[in-house]
């Protein structure tokens, strides 16, 4: 990250984590994702962390895991932007994908490596030109 954010997130941790985690849970819910998938995709952190994520009680974020919710935003940004309605946008990535040898995006991106999330990202980024 760019020393500016890194500096940004420096000044509230606790902060910076609880509203990126509860961002990433609501995403999580509405595009029905199951605990153990987002685990992988936060990076696997370990059960009584992901846990105690889920309940709110977090004191920082690693920069890793703030990447990877930065991406999952962003790809659910630019769905909300090629799809007219948000029930699409949240459909679309259970849905088998050609440019992704017929598996579903989520599929894709739980292959668990950051290159996953970024190729999602890029690709989303690319359809909406």
């Amino acid at each position: 990250m760019p020393a500016l954010e890194n500096k940004v997130l420096a000044q509230n941790p606790t902060k910076t984590a609880q509203v990126a985690l509860k961002v990433f849970f609501n995403i999580m819910s509405e595009w029905n994702v199951k605990n153990q998938d987002q685990i992988t995709l936060l990076g696997k952190p370990g059960s009584t962390t992901f846990y105690n994520w889920k309940k709110g009680q977090v004191s920082s974020l690693s920069v890793d895991t703030m990447e990877r919710i930065s991406y999952i935003m962003g790809i659910y940004k630019a769905l909300g932007i090629l799809f007219p309605t948000r029930e699409q946008a949240d459909a679309w990535i259970k849905k088998p994908n050609g440019h992704f040898n017929n598996e579903s995006a989520l599929a894709y991106m739980l292959k668990g490596s950051m290159m996953h999330l970024n190729d999602m990202r890029r690709y989303l980024d690319a359809q909406r030109g």
